[in-house]
Parts: structure tokens; sequence; C-alpha cells
């Protein structure tokens, strides 16, 4: 073999048996992958209204925290959040300005956006707010003493549910997903505000009747559900957060309870998730959508 010809495929093999042994040559800086852009819609409970400190990006009326779920999850994650959630926001105020100088919150979204989260529809026909007040007022007037607020009320919140907030959602989401049609969609539902059972000890906290207790844990349970199926319908992903709440309500104690009470609580807002529930929250999410 001529000597040009054997150097030739000795330098062959010497290449082939070095690449075999120490593996393909890696870049020194391989490209990092881009983090994902991530969108904050919804209400209080989205917004950690009542957590301090408050985001000084935000306007004053929406009380959003930084210590809110979605900043949370992006801290743990490194995503790039986009933060519009706001206090009182209703499923009308993703399409319309909830307050004079706050976009609606649909703007924020693109066909860049690769995960949205949010809760919604517990202001939807003042549910929440005008359920505990009404119950509140009814209970404190019986010291806490039968079932005074489902007497008065009966089927009226839940009807309310059924016939306009579920659709309500089922439409917001549906704007969502056209918004952002290449993005997660997570819908949480709202963590247990009662316990399962009343709870005497707890009467001076959340001055609910006994009776009534059940009465406004049905209410939940039928709102969540509806916000459940309205995320089955459009695609989204609903993050239930019913068991893992369970036993961390407004009557448990300081650092076991996610929901702070109407009286006696931590928060400046009561009746809304505290620091604790807002980062269990944001754990259950990550959790259910596999960014642990």
């Amino acid at each position: 073999m001529p000597m040009r010809r054997l150097a030739r495929n000795l330098a062959a093999f010497v290449a082939v048996v070095g690449t075999s042994v120490l593996g393909p040559t890696v870049p020194a800086h391989a490209a990092e992958p881009e983090p994902l852009r991530y969108a904050a819609l919804g209400d209080s409970y989205s917004a950690g209204s009542g957590v301090l400190p408050l985001d000084p990006s935000a306007s004053l009326l929406c009380m959003r925290s930084t210590r809110n779920y979605p900043h949370v999850l992006a801290e743990s994650t490194g995503a790039e959040l986009t933060d519009v959630t706001c206090g009182g926001a209703q499923t009308k105020d993703f399409t319309t300005s909830q307050y004079p100088g706050v976009a609606p919150q649909l703007q924020v979204l693109d066909e860049k956006t690769d995960l949205v989260t949010l809760t919604i529809g517990g202001n939807d026909n003042n549910t929440f707010i005008g359920a505990i007040v009404a119950c509140g007022t009814a209970g404190a007037l019986t010291l806490g003493h039968g079932s005074p607020c489902k007497d008065l009320y009966g089927s009226t919140f839940t009807d309310q549910v059924a016939a306009k907030t579920y659709p309500a959602v089922v439409n917001a989401l549906t704007e969502v997903r056209r918004k952002a049609p290449n993005a997660r969609v997570a819908v949480l539902g709202y963590p247990w505000i009662l316990p399962a059972a009343a709870d005497p000890s707890c009467f001076l906290k959340m001055p609910i009747a006994s009776g009534d207790v059940p009465y406004l844990r049905d209410l939940q349970t039928r709102l969540n559900r509806a916000v459940e199926r309205a995320a089955d319908e459009t695609g989204a992903t609903y993050v239930d957060l019913a068991a893992a709440s369970e036993g961390h309500d407004a009557c448990a104690p300081v650092g076991t309870r996610w929901v702070e009470p109407v009286l006696f609580g931590t928060n400046i807002v009561p009746v809304h998730p505290n620091a604790l529930g807002e980062a269990r929250m944001a754990a259950r999410t990550a959790d259910v959508l596999g960014l642990d």
C-alpha cells in the first residue's frame, strides 16, 4: 500500500477512535432555552389581594401582591411573568376595562404566550361577597343557630352560578384560547373557605350559622364544578384545590389556614388567601402542569 494512502487511513482510524472515546464535541456555550412567557389573569384570589407587599406596578384598586401565586410560580420556574390579575375582576373584565387606567386583561395575550393561569367566576353575580355578607348577617342575628341564610335565599346563589356564571366562564376561557392559541391554559378552583362541618369555636371569626356552613360549602362546590366544566369544555387544565385545601380553611389556626377569616385575620382583605395559601396554590399548579 502506498505510504500516502496508509497515512490517510491511519488518520481516519485515529479520528474515529478519538470520537468514540471522547464523545462528540459540545459547543462551549450551548444556547439556553428561552423562559416561558407566562401571563397571569384573574381576580383577587390570583392577585393575592390582602397579602403585603403590594405590587407597585399595579393600580392600587387591584390590591395585587408581589407574593401572589403567579409571582411564586414564575420565580420557581424561571418564567417571564406578565401579571394583570386584579381584585374584584369578573369575566367581563377580560374584554373591558375594570377600572380607569386598567386595561382589559386579555390585551396581554398573543400567539407567543406559552402559559396562562387564572381564577375567575367568584365575583360574577357577586357570588362570593353576596353570599358571605348575606350569611354572615343572618348568622349574627341568630347568634349562630339554625340555617337562616339557607332559609332566606334557598337556591338563589347556586341558580345564578348555573345559569350565568358557568356560560360566562366558558366564554372567557374561549377568548383566552383564541387570543393565546399556543398557550397552556390553567384555571384554578377556589380553596375552601369553610370547613366540612360547623365549628362553634370559629363563629367569632366567621359568623356563619351552624346550619349554613354546609350551605356555603355546597355553593363553593357548585362554583368550582362550574369552573371545572368550563375548563373541560374549552380545553383548559383545571387545577383542583379541593383535596389540597381541606383542613386549611378560614377556621384553621394561623400557620395552617390558607384563607383568612372575616374577623381577627392577618390579611388587610378578609376571606382571601394569605401568603401561605398563595404559595400552596402555586405549588399545586406547578404539580398539575408538571412544572416542578
